[in-house]
């Protein structure tokens, strides 16, 4: 079937976006960067796999007449990319530790570059050829080892709540260095390759730096410019925009024709752009979606394109291979390692630091498909050096997690916000996570939890996550994440203070950090926090037809934690509780925490709806529900009614019992129509009906005793 070049590339477009989509999904599911997933995607959509299972059809999708389309469009993506970059490239990533950055990025870029020069006198006379000057080659190929993708390694800090920490800011404080010192030494290997001599470059370099100079300055002053009519208007026009937008395209198109590359600058312009955060972040949104979702899978598919592993066809190949990926690993990690060693930094971070470094990824793409335009590399080299980028940024965050286990960030996170409590030795602290996602619900599961812990020794931690889909999106770079987290702990910081009584506010410590997966993250942090109960509020998912479903079905599944899940009916009080009791572990949760509850306002009652007709000594309660009474002290025990029901219907009369309390109290089973798992017909009902407000619980383990606090004989098992 004949096709017009437009029609094919755009069915290129449209299969490219959706399989770089489809395998960014893929390895956010490993724990990898999206931007791994998109590099494959390129790679199997060329030479490498498409070219080899389906030559005929690979020749029919990607024929050479529109390659040169899709060139253009990817290179459009491309500065708009590196402009990008400059606007994230933040002085204050700068003010950081700056002395043992400046040592350790210089000795990360020196190290591997001279490792990949020497290395050049090898792999140029199998791998270059005779058209090229040697120090073209030897300086592409040490940059190509030096360089450390800086929006990779940010978001890397990001994901895993590093951003706060010294290692966090030691290595975004290295990674800025070492992104303006890498891209100078890509601007002379450029210059160089351009003019075939280092004298020849000198013209170059001069126009080079004062282009920088003029940006720097004058550029710098206009662009204040901006920055006070957007602060009097607000937002960023169209046409303010549009001007911005052919800026870029000014700024690029000047240091093509001084002879350097395009990218350049983009880049520069973003650099000194005014890092006002209300510009920053409006501008950054408004070109990044379209610049990542549809311009930059064309480059990778571009990339991929010229990338042809079937060139790796004999040992010795793969064994070149191997020695430019050996020198690219242990050339980052060794310079970084020893010198911040050297600067005094502690050895487990001094190793984080130096697999962070390592990270290559989108950069290094940029870099070698500039090295190969310009015939400095060849494609043999071009594609062992795409495997050197994809293994170094896929093995950066498994060697982070075993240098630096999420673990021990997680805890730490929980120790920074959790104060030291003085309690007699032989009391345990009852400790209660809140996962308040819904502001709307927020001051109802506080309230909840304030009245099942109590004033002490317990403490409560409402936890806010902040959930990131997409990797290079704005919103989680280092600097916005942390203006996030500060806007979320100042509003629950706000609600906390509307709190009453004042006293019941002193136990109260909000967590907000940032995650990938809310369910997971919240039971991750229940384990580091060694929480008692998590309560959570009650939702229907989207993609599942029940109340128990998604993240809430997730937690419930698998959580190592009691948990609880409120249905708030807004009641104004919480005095008069009802329990439905089966006989079953999970109501047994649902008993304790009442009477926790009984326990912290002698003002409560309880009413247990005992329905028995299914157990096998109907007349007598079970073994831990007699030991739970035999503790309780008359004071307590005088607020409880006990009434046995022998009803087919137990539901129903559940329902009926709800209409004269504030909170109802059921476990999930299929006794009460509510069950733990997430799919079946049984989960809504009493959700649904219930009268009163409605505190679902799921009880993990019989073991732990949420009366351990506030009395000393407590039945454990």
């Amino acid at each position: 079937m004949h096709l017009e070049p437009i029609v094919l590339v755009l069915i290129q477009i449209v299969i490219v976006i959706g399989f770089s989509r489809l395998m960014g999904a893929a390895c956010r599911q490993i724990q990898q960067p999206l931007v791994i997933g998109e590099i494959i995607a390129g790679i199997l959509l060329g030479p490498s796999l498409l070219g080899l299972i389906a030559p005929d059809f690979k020749l029919w999708l990607f024929p050479i007449e529109t390659l040169p389309y899709l060139n253009i469009l990817s290179q459009i993506g491309l500065i708009f990319f590196m402009f990008l970059i400059g606007l994230e490239l933040n002085p204050k990533y700068l003010s950081g530790q700056l002395e043992t950055a400046i040592l350790t990025s210089h000795v990360s870029i020196l190290v591997p570059f001279s490792l990949g020069s020497i290395l050049a006198l090898l792999l140029y006379p199998l791998v270059s050829n005779a058209d090229v000057p040697f120090t073209a080659f030897a300086l592409f190929l040490g940059a190509a080892m030096s360089i450390t993708a800086f929006p990779v390694l940010a978001r890397i800090i990001t994901e895993n709540n590093l951003q706060g920490t010294k290692l966090g800011t030691l290595a975004l404080t290295c990674a800025a260095v070492d992104d303006v010192t890498a891209w100078c030494l890509l601007a002379l290997a450029i210059a160089v390759a351009r003019t075939e001599t280092i004298t020849g470059a000198f013209p170059t370099i001069i126009l080079a730096i004062a282009y920088i100079a003029l940006m720097v300055t004058f550029g710098r002053k206009l662009l204040q410019t901006l920055l006070i009519h957007y602060k009097r208007t607000g937002r960023l026009t169209q046409l303010t925009l549009a001007g911005i937008y052919m800026g870029i395209v000014i700024s690029a198109i000047i240091t093509e024709l001084i002879g350097i590359h395009f990218i350049f600058g983009a880049f520069l312009l973003g650099a000194v752009m005014p890092k006002n955060a209300g510009l920053v972040k409006e501008l950054a949104e408004k070109t990044e979606d379209f610049v990542l979702i549809f311009l930059l899978p064309i480059f990778f598919a571009y990339s991929g394109l010229k990338t042809e592993i079937g060139l790796l066809n004999r040992p010795e190949l793969w064994l070149l291979c191997g020695a430019v990926l050996a020198v690219a690993i242990i050339g980052k990690y060794v310079g970084t390692y020893v010198a911040a060693r050297v600067s005094g930094v502690n050895n487990r971070d001094a190793s984080a630091l130096g697999w962070l470094m390592n990270t290559r990824g989108l950069t290094e793409l940029i870099v070698l498909n500039i090295g190969l335009s310009l015939g400095v590399i060849t494609p043999l080299l071009f594609t062992m050096l795409v495997i050197m980028a994809l293994v170094t940024t896929f093995m950066t965050s498994p060697l982070l997690e075993w240098t630096y286990p999420k673990d021990k960030i997680r805890l730490d996170i929980v120790e920074q916000e959790t104060p030291e409590l003085e309690t007699e030795s032989t009391v345990p602290i009852y400790r209660v996570l809140v996962a308040v996602a819904n502001p709307l619900t927020q001051k109802g599961l506080l309230n909840l939890a304030i009245a099942i812990a109590g004033k002490g020794p317990a403490i409560v931690h409402p936890l806010s996550l902040i959930e990131f889909q997409e990797n290079y999106q704005f919103q989680t770079t280092p600097d916005q994440t942390n203006r996030l987290i500060k806007q979320r702990r100042d509003a629950l910081e706000n609600l906390i203070e509307t709190l009453e009584p004042p006293e019941i506010r002193q136990n109260i410590y909000p967590i907000v950090t940032s995650a990938h997966d809310v369910s997971t993250e919240t039971v991750q942090i229940a384990i580091a926090d060694k929480a008692d109960l998590i309560i959570m509020g009650w939702h229907r998912s989207a993609f599942v037809d029940n109340r128990l479903g998604g993240r809430v079905g997730k937690i419930l599944n698998n959580s190592p934690v009691d948990v609880a899940v409120f249905v708030n009916k807004q009641k104004p009080q919480l005095q008069s509780l009802l329990v439905a009791y089966a006989d079953n572990i999970h109501d047994d949760l649902g008993f304790s925490l009442a009477l926790r509850m009984l326990f912290n306002n002698t003002d409560r009652h309880l009413k247990v709806l005992r329905f028995n007709s299914l157990s096998p000594n109907s007349e007598e309660s079970s073994y831990e529900f007699q030991k739970m009474l035999a503790i309780l002290p008359e004071s307590v025990k005088s607020r409880i009614e006990i009434i046995q029901i022998k009803e087919s219907e137990p539901i129903k009369a559940v329902i009926e019992a709800s209409r004269d309390v504030d909170l109802t109290i059921a476990g999930t089973s299929r006794t009460w129509g509510i069950e733990r798992q997430t799919l079946g017909r049984y989960t809504d009902e009493l959700a649904q009906d219930c009268h009163s407000s409605l505190l679902i619980t799921r009880r993990y383990s019989r073991v732990i005793s949420h009366l351990a606090s506030l009395i000393s004989e407590v039945p454990v098992s």
